[in-house]
Protein backbone atom coordinates (compact mmCIF):
# COMPACT_ATOMS: atom_id res chain seq x y z
CA UNK A 1 0.00 0.00 0.00
CA UNK A 2 2.56 2.30 0.96
CA UNK A 3 4.80 1.94 -2.05
CA UNK A 4 1.30 2.56 -4.46
CA UNK A 5 0.36 5.91 -2.53
CA UNK A 6 4.06 7.05 -2.98
CA UNK A 7 3.78 6.15 -6.90
CA UNK A 8 0.15 7.62 -7.06
CA UNK A 9 2.08 11.14 -5.74
CA UNK A 10 4.77 10.54 -8.00
CA UNK A 11 1.94 10.41 -10.86
CA UNK A 12 0.06 13.10 -9.23
CA UNK A 13 3.39 15.45 -9.12
CA UNK A 14 4.13 14.23 -12.47
CA UNK A 15 0.71 15.30 -14.05
CA UNK A 16 1.05 19.22 -11.71
CA UNK A 17 4.08 19.61 -13.70
CA UNK A 18 2.36 18.64 -16.95
CA UNK A 19 -0.42 20.94 -16.60
CA UNK A 20 2.30 23.99 -16.77
CA UNK A 21 3.87 24.08 -13.12
CA UNK A 22 3.39 22.42 -9.48
CA UNK A 23 -0.49 23.11 -8.76
CA UNK A 24 -0.41 24.63 -4.44
CA UNK A 25 -1.82 22.04 -2.41
CA UNK A 26 -3.98 24.43 -1.13
CA UNK A 27 -5.12 24.31 -4.88
CA UNK A 28 -5.67 20.77 -4.80
CA UNK A 29 -2.16 19.91 -5.99
CA UNK A 30 0.08 17.53 -4.37
CA UNK A 31 2.22 18.33 -1.29
CA UNK A 32 5.24 18.22 -1.36
CA UNK A 33 5.07 16.46 2.44
CA UNK A 34 2.88 14.10 3.95
CA UNK A 35 4.89 12.50 6.68
CA UNK A 36 6.39 14.13 10.11
CA UNK A 37 9.31 15.96 10.29
CA UNK A 38 11.56 14.76 13.11
CA UNK A 39 10.42 17.41 16.28
CA UNK A 40 12.07 17.95 19.77
CA UNK A 41 8.65 16.84 21.11
CA UNK A 42 9.54 13.47 20.87
CA UNK A 43 13.19 10.60 20.24
CA UNK A 44 12.53 11.66 16.74
CA UNK A 45 14.26 14.66 17.13
CA UNK A 46 16.20 14.16 20.10
CA UNK A 47 19.64 12.04 20.54
CA UNK A 48 18.74 10.49 23.92
CA UNK A 49 20.10 7.04 23.67
CA UNK A 50 21.94 4.58 26.24
CA UNK A 51 24.57 6.94 27.19
CA UNK A 52 21.48 9.12 29.37
CA UNK A 53 20.03 6.24 30.12
CA UNK A 54 22.90 4.92 32.23
CA UNK A 55 24.22 8.02 33.69
CA UNK A 56 20.56 8.42 35.66
CA UNK A 57 20.73 5.02 36.75
CA UNK A 58 24.04 5.36 37.89
CA UNK A 59 22.64 8.49 39.82
CA UNK A 60 19.84 6.30 41.11
CA UNK A 61 22.26 3.63 42.28
CA UNK A 62 24.23 5.85 44.21
CA UNK A 63 21.26 6.99 46.46
CA UNK A 64 23.20 10.32 45.84
CA UNK A 65 20.43 12.55 44.07
CA UNK A 66 21.13 15.68 45.57
CA UNK A 67 23.42 18.15 44.48
CA UNK A 68 24.66 18.53 48.20
CA UNK A 69 25.43 14.82 48.37
CA UNK A 70 26.04 14.32 45.08
CA UNK A 71 29.81 15.37 42.38
CA UNK A 72 27.54 14.89 38.56
CA UNK A 73 26.11 18.66 39.27
CA UNK A 74 29.85 19.69 39.92
CA UNK A 75 31.35 18.02 37.15
CA UNK A 76 28.52 18.81 34.66
CA UNK A 77 29.49 22.63 35.79
CA UNK A 78 33.20 22.39 35.22
CA UNK A 79 32.83 20.21 31.93
CA UNK A 80 30.41 23.31 30.38
CA UNK A 81 33.30 25.63 31.89
CA UNK A 82 36.07 24.31 30.13
CA UNK A 83 34.21 23.74 27.05
CA UNK A 84 33.20 27.43 27.13
CA UNK A 85 36.90 28.50 28.46
CA UNK A 86 35.05 30.23 31.33
CA UNK A 87 35.52 29.86 35.40
CA UNK A 88 32.23 29.93 37.16
CA UNK A 89 29.51 28.18 35.73
CA UNK A 90 26.42 27.69 37.86
CA UNK A 91 23.48 24.89 37.41
CA UNK A 92 20.15 25.61 38.36
CA UNK A 93 16.60 24.41 37.11
CA UNK A 94 15.52 25.91 34.21
CA UNK A 95 16.42 28.71 31.93
CA UNK A 96 14.31 31.07 33.22
CA UNK A 97 16.14 30.87 36.77
CA UNK A 98 19.69 30.92 34.92
CA UNK A 99 18.85 34.35 33.76
CA UNK A 100 17.04 35.15 37.57
CA UNK A 101 20.30 33.54 39.07
CA UNK A 102 22.05 36.06 36.37
CA UNK A 103 19.98 39.32 37.48
CA UNK A 104 20.26 38.21 41.15
CA UNK A 105 24.00 38.53 40.87
CA UNK A 106 24.14 42.51 39.99
CA UNK A 107 21.98 42.98 42.54
CA UNK A 108 19.92 45.81 41.47
CA UNK A 109 17.54 47.89 43.86
CA UNK A 110 14.11 47.98 43.53
CA UNK A 111 13.04 50.20 40.73
CA UNK A 112 16.61 49.89 38.59
CA UNK A 113 15.60 49.51 35.14
CA UNK A 114 17.12 46.47 32.77
CA UNK A 115 16.40 47.39 29.30
CA UNK A 116 15.71 44.15 27.06
CA UNK A 117 13.66 42.86 24.08
CA UNK A 118 9.83 42.06 24.00
CA UNK A 119 10.67 39.70 20.66
CA UNK A 120 11.37 36.67 23.50
CA UNK A 121 10.12 34.16 25.97
CA UNK A 122 8.79 35.52 29.07
CA UNK A 123 11.34 33.66 30.92
CA UNK A 124 13.80 36.57 29.34
CA UNK A 125 11.68 39.49 31.50
CA UNK A 126 10.09 37.81 34.60
CA UNK A 127 13.20 37.38 36.42
CA UNK A 128 13.41 41.19 36.12
CA UNK A 129 10.20 41.45 37.93
CA UNK A 130 11.15 38.69 40.29
CA UNK A 131 14.54 40.63 41.52
CA UNK A 132 12.00 43.98 41.36
CA UNK A 133 13.28 45.69 38.81
CA UNK A 134 11.76 47.13 36.06
CA UNK A 135 12.11 46.12 32.48
CA UNK A 136 12.70 48.32 30.30
CA UNK A 137 12.32 47.44 26.16
CA UNK A 138 14.35 48.50 23.49
CA UNK A 139 13.60 48.18 19.90
CA UNK A 140 14.68 45.02 17.41
CA UNK A 141 16.76 45.00 13.95
CA UNK A 142 14.19 44.50 11.05
CA UNK A 143 16.72 41.82 9.37
CA UNK A 144 17.59 39.72 12.27
CA UNK A 145 15.11 40.34 15.87
CA UNK A 146 17.92 41.01 18.28
CA UNK A 147 18.18 44.30 19.89
CA UNK A 148 19.04 47.20 17.82
CA UNK A 149 21.93 48.66 19.67
CA UNK A 150 20.91 52.53 18.98
CA UNK A 151 17.62 51.79 20.12
CA UNK A 152 19.21 50.55 23.49
CA UNK A 153 21.05 53.48 24.39
CA UNK A 154 18.24 55.90 23.71
CA UNK A 155 16.47 54.34 26.57
CA UNK A 156 19.44 54.21 29.26
CA UNK A 157 18.47 56.40 32.33
CA UNK A 158 20.03 57.14 35.75
CA UNK A 159 18.51 54.03 36.67
CA UNK A 160 19.35 51.46 34.68
CA UNK A 161 21.31 48.45 35.94
CA UNK A 162 22.00 46.23 32.98
CA UNK A 163 21.18 45.09 29.55
CA UNK A 164 19.43 41.61 28.87
CA UNK A 165 20.36 40.64 24.60
CA UNK A 166 19.02 37.42 23.89
CA UNK A 167 20.63 35.80 20.85
CA UNK A 168 17.60 34.63 19.15
CA UNK A 169 16.99 31.56 16.95
CA UNK A 170 20.32 30.92 17.47
CA UNK A 171 22.09 33.88 15.49
CA UNK A 172 24.60 36.18 17.33
CA UNK A 173 22.90 39.36 18.62
CA UNK A 174 25.61 42.63 18.49
CA UNK A 175 26.49 41.63 22.07
CA UNK A 176 30.05 42.98 21.34
CA UNK A 177 28.38 46.96 20.64
CA UNK A 178 26.45 46.08 23.97
CA UNK A 179 29.17 45.41 25.48
CA UNK A 180 30.98 48.90 24.48
CA UNK A 181 27.66 50.57 25.50
CA UNK A 182 27.58 48.97 28.66
CA UNK A 183 30.81 49.79 29.63
CA UNK A 184 30.48 53.33 28.61
CA UNK A 185 27.60 53.72 31.19
CA UNK A 186 29.26 51.74 33.78
CA UNK A 187 26.05 48.75 33.36
CA UNK A 188 26.01 45.15 33.10
CA UNK A 189 25.03 43.21 30.19
CA UNK A 190 23.61 39.62 30.14
CA UNK A 191 23.44 37.52 27.50
CA UNK A 192 20.51 35.47 26.91
CA UNK A 193 22.01 31.83 25.53
CA UNK A 194 18.76 29.87 25.65
CA UNK A 195 18.71 29.28 22.01
CA UNK A 196 22.50 29.88 20.88
CA UNK A 197 24.36 27.14 22.16
CA UNK A 198 28.13 27.29 20.27
CA UNK A 199 26.76 30.16 18.51
CA UNK A 200 29.52 32.42 17.51
CA UNK A 201 29.63 36.53 17.45
CA UNK A 202 31.38 38.46 15.72
CA UNK A 203 34.22 39.12 17.13
CA UNK A 204 34.57 35.02 17.05
CA UNK A 205 33.75 34.38 21.00
CA UNK A 206 31.09 32.15 21.81
CA UNK A 207 28.04 33.65 22.51
CA UNK A 208 27.69 34.20 26.67
CA UNK A 209 31.03 34.97 27.14
CA UNK A 210 30.83 38.95 25.99
CA UNK A 211 28.87 39.81 28.18
CA UNK A 212 29.11 40.22 32.22
CA UNK A 213 26.55 36.92 32.73
CA UNK A 214 25.48 34.10 30.10
CA UNK A 215 22.92 32.21 30.47
CA UNK A 216 21.75 28.74 29.15
CA UNK A 217 18.60 26.56 29.26
CA UNK A 218 18.10 22.32 28.87
CA UNK A 219 14.49 22.37 28.42
CA UNK A 220 12.68 20.32 26.07
CA UNK A 221 13.42 21.77 22.50
CA UNK A 222 16.80 22.97 23.33
CA UNK A 223 20.06 21.59 21.23
CA UNK A 224 20.80 20.06 24.07
CA UNK A 225 17.99 19.11 27.24
CA UNK A 226 17.86 17.63 30.39
CA UNK A 227 13.78 18.08 30.31
CA UNK A 228 14.39 21.18 32.14
CA UNK A 229 17.69 23.51 33.46
CA UNK A 230 19.79 26.07 33.36
CA UNK A 231 23.50 27.45 33.37
CA UNK A 232 24.98 31.10 34.60
CA UNK A 233 28.40 31.88 33.31
CA UNK A 234 30.62 34.27 33.90
CA UNK A 235 34.56 35.40 34.57
CA UNK A 236 33.92 37.77 37.01
CA UNK A 237 34.75 36.00 40.53
CA UNK A 238 32.13 38.67 42.62
CA UNK A 239 29.24 38.05 40.09
CA UNK A 240 30.11 33.89 40.73
CA UNK A 241 29.88 33.48 43.97
CA UNK A 242 26.89 35.85 44.47
CA UNK A 243 25.39 33.51 41.19
CA UNK A 244 25.97 29.95 43.26
CA UNK A 245 25.00 31.69 46.87
CA UNK A 246 21.66 33.00 45.51
CA UNK A 247 20.44 29.37 44.23
CA UNK A 248 21.35 27.63 47.38
CA UNK A 249 19.54 30.19 49.81
CA UNK A 250 22.01 32.70 50.16
CA UNK A 251 24.17 29.49 52.12
CA UNK A 252 28.20 29.76 52.23
CA UNK A 253 28.88 25.60 52.23
CA UNK A 254 32.49 26.39 51.77
CA UNK A 255 32.53 27.90 54.78
CA UNK A 256 31.14 25.20 56.58
CA UNK A 257 28.35 28.32 58.27
CA UNK A 258 24.95 27.36 58.31
CA UNK A 259 23.93 31.16 57.72
CA UNK A 260 21.89 33.11 54.62
CA UNK A 261 24.06 36.05 53.71
CA UNK A 262 21.13 37.56 51.62
CA UNK A 263 17.97 36.49 49.89
CA UNK A 264 18.44 33.90 48.11
CA UNK A 265 16.03 31.10 46.77
CA UNK A 266 16.84 26.81 46.32
CA UNK A 267 17.33 26.86 42.20
CA UNK A 268 19.55 23.62 43.02
CA UNK A 269 20.12 21.35 40.02
CA UNK A 270 19.39 17.77 40.48
CA UNK A 271 21.68 15.18 39.93
CA UNK A 272 19.90 13.38 37.81
CA UNK A 273 19.28 16.43 35.43
CA UNK A 274 22.78 17.15 35.41
CA UNK A 275 23.71 13.53 35.18
CA UNK A 276 21.21 13.97 31.86
CA UNK A 277 22.90 17.22 30.75
CA UNK A 278 26.60 15.69 31.29
CA UNK A 279 25.86 12.81 28.70
CA UNK A 280 23.90 15.36 26.42
CA UNK A 281 26.77 17.78 26.64
CA UNK A 282 29.58 15.12 25.27
CA UNK A 283 26.93 15.33 21.91
CA UNK A 284 26.20 19.30 21.62
CA UNK A 285 29.15 19.85 18.99
CA UNK A 286 28.10 17.47 16.83
CA UNK A 287 23.98 18.34 17.33
CA UNK A 288 25.26 22.24 16.43
CA UNK A 289 27.31 20.74 13.59
CA UNK A 290 24.19 18.67 12.33
CA UNK A 291 22.30 21.39 12.61
CA UNK A 292 24.85 24.28 10.57
CA UNK A 293 25.06 21.79 7.55
CA UNK A 294 21.39 21.18 6.92
CA UNK A 295 20.64 24.78 7.78
CA UNK A 296 23.04 26.42 5.25
CA UNK A 297 21.91 24.54 2.32
CA UNK A 298 17.96 25.34 3.20
CA UNK A 299 19.71 29.40 3.65
CA UNK A 300 21.83 28.68 0.23
CA UNK A 301 18.07 27.97 -1.45
CA UNK A 302 16.33 30.68 0.71
CA UNK A 303 18.43 33.39 -0.06
CA UNK A 304 18.13 33.07 -4.08
CA UNK A 305 14.46 34.17 -3.91
CA UNK A 306 13.68 37.39 -4.42
CA UNK A 307 12.08 38.79 -1.20
CA UNK A 308 12.97 36.22 1.23
CA UNK A 309 15.99 35.76 3.71
CA UNK A 310 17.80 34.43 6.68
CA UNK A 311 20.10 35.59 9.23
CA UNK A 312 23.69 35.72 8.20
CA UNK A 313 24.93 31.91 8.24
CA UNK A 314 27.82 33.16 10.23
CA UNK A 315 28.21 31.92 13.80
CA UNK A 316 24.46 31.05 14.01
CA UNK A 317 23.63 27.34 15.69
CA UNK A 318 20.24 27.27 14.44
CA UNK A 319 17.85 26.49 17.43
CA UNK A 320 14.94 27.78 14.54
CA UNK A 321 15.25 28.39 11.21
CA UNK A 322 13.42 32.22 10.19
CA UNK A 323 12.81 33.73 7.27
CA UNK A 324 12.46 37.24 6.34
CA UNK A 325 9.92 38.55 4.15
CA UNK A 326 9.64 41.06 1.98
CA UNK A 327 6.13 41.44 0.84
CA UNK A 328 6.78 43.42 -2.24
CA UNK A 329 9.43 41.64 -3.84
CA UNK A 330 8.24 37.84 -2.34
CA UNK A 331 4.25 37.91 -4.10
CA UNK A 332 2.88 38.14 -0.03
CA UNK A 333 3.13 38.34 3.13
CA UNK A 334 4.53 35.92 5.93
CA UNK A 335 0.97 35.34 7.02
CA UNK A 336 0.08 33.75 3.50
CA UNK A 337 3.06 32.19 2.83
CA UNK A 338 2.83 30.00 6.29
CA UNK A 339 -0.99 28.91 5.37
CA UNK A 340 0.10 27.71 1.83
CA UNK A 341 3.46 26.13 3.09
CA UNK A 342 1.36 24.54 5.94
CA UNK A 343 -0.71 22.68 3.21
CA UNK A 344 2.61 21.58 1.66
CA UNK A 345 3.12 19.83 4.71
CA UNK A 346 5.99 22.60 5.96
CA UNK A 347 4.47 24.18 9.11
CA UNK A 348 6.41 27.61 9.08
CA UNK A 349 4.68 29.85 11.75
CA UNK A 350 3.98 33.03 11.07
CA UNK A 351 5.75 36.31 13.67
CA UNK A 352 7.03 33.80 16.26
CA UNK A 353 5.23 34.75 18.98
CA UNK A 354 1.81 36.11 19.53
CA UNK A 355 2.31 39.54 20.60
CA UNK A 356 5.60 41.34 21.95
CA UNK A 357 5.96 40.41 25.63
CA UNK A 358 5.42 44.16 26.94
CA UNK A 359 1.48 43.66 25.96
CA UNK A 360 1.09 40.49 27.90
CA UNK A 361 -0.97 40.47 30.82
CA UNK A 362 1.94 40.19 33.19
CA UNK A 363 3.13 43.66 32.18
CA UNK A 364 0.65 46.13 30.84
CA UNK A 365 -2.15 45.23 33.52
CA UNK A 366 0.71 44.89 36.28
CA UNK A 367 -0.19 41.38 37.73
CA UNK A 368 2.59 41.06 39.48
CA UNK A 369 2.48 41.06 43.74
CA UNK A 370 -1.08 40.86 44.99
CA UNK A 371 -2.89 43.76 43.50
CA UNK A 372 -0.16 46.14 43.67
CA UNK A 373 1.74 46.13 40.33
CA UNK A 374 4.52 46.81 42.14
CA UNK A 375 7.57 47.71 40.51
CA UNK A 376 6.01 48.61 37.68
CA UNK A 377 3.26 50.81 39.07
CA UNK A 378 4.76 53.87 36.99
CA UNK A 379 6.55 52.00 33.81
CA UNK A 380 3.08 50.00 33.25
CA UNK A 381 1.96 53.24 31.73
CA UNK A 382 4.32 52.78 28.75
CA UNK A 383 3.86 48.81 28.03
CA UNK A 384 1.04 49.93 25.13
CA UNK A 385 0.97 49.02 21.28
CA UNK A 386 3.62 51.03 19.04
CA UNK A 387 6.20 51.00 22.05
CA UNK A 388 8.66 49.13 19.62
CA UNK A 389 7.64 49.19 16.19
CA UNK A 390 9.55 47.12 14.32
CA UNK A 391 9.26 44.22 17.47
CA UNK A 392 5.47 44.10 16.41
CA UNK A 393 5.92 44.32 12.35
CA UNK A 394 8.37 41.51 13.05
CA UNK A 395 5.26 39.80 14.68
CA UNK A 396 2.59 40.90 13.48
CA UNK A 397 3.08 42.57 10.44
CA UNK A 398 3.56 39.36 8.17
CA UNK A 399 7.10 39.92 8.30
CA UNK A 400 8.46 36.73 9.40
CA UNK A 401 8.67 33.03 9.41
CA UNK A 402 9.81 30.78 11.62
CA UNK A 403 10.78 26.73 11.49
CA UNK A 404 11.63 24.86 14.36
CA UNK A 405 15.48 23.06 13.03
CA UNK A 406 16.50 19.60 14.33
CA UNK A 407 19.78 18.10 13.77
CA UNK A 408 18.31 14.82 12.88
CA UNK A 409 16.59 16.41 9.64
CA UNK A 410 18.00 14.59 7.14
CA UNK A 411 19.41 16.12 3.50
CA UNK A 412 15.82 14.72 2.07
CA UNK A 413 14.00 16.71 4.83
CA UNK A 414 15.85 19.58 3.61
CA UNK A 415 15.38 19.37 0.32
CA UNK A 416 10.91 18.92 0.90
CA UNK A 417 11.24 21.98 2.87
CA UNK A 418 13.40 23.85 0.10
CA UNK A 419 10.85 22.34 -2.41
CA UNK A 420 7.84 23.89 -0.60
CA UNK A 421 9.33 27.32 -0.43
CA UNK A 422 10.44 27.37 -3.88
CA UNK A 423 6.81 26.34 -5.09
CA UNK A 424 5.25 28.82 -2.90
CA UNK A 425 7.21 31.53 -3.61
CA UNK A 426 7.20 30.26 -7.51
CA UNK A 427 3.10 30.70 -7.24
CA UNK A 428 2.60 34.00 -5.54
CA UNK A 429 5.69 35.49 -7.77
CA UNK A 430 3.68 34.58 -10.71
Amino acid sequence: MQATSQTEQSDQRKGDQAEGGARLASEGGQPIRTTPFPSVGDISGRRIDEAEIEAVAAVLRSGKLNRTAGTVTTEFENTFGKLYGIEHVVASTSGTSAIHVAVAAINPSPGDEIITTGLSDAGTVLPILAQNAVPVFADVLPDSGALDPESVRSKITDRTKAIIAVHLYGAPARVEELREIADEHGIYLIEDCAQAYLTETASGKLAGTVGHLGCFSLQQSKHITAGDGGLTITADDELGRRARLFTDKGWPRDTNERTHLFLGLNYRMTEVHAAIGLAQLAKLEQIVADRRRTAEQLAEVVNALPGLKTVPVKGASWWIFPIFVDESAAGADANTYSKLLAAEGVGFGAGYIQTPLYLTPVLAEGHTYGDSGFPITEAKSQYVRGLCPVTEDLINGGKMLVFSWNENFTDADVADIAAAITKVHTAVTS
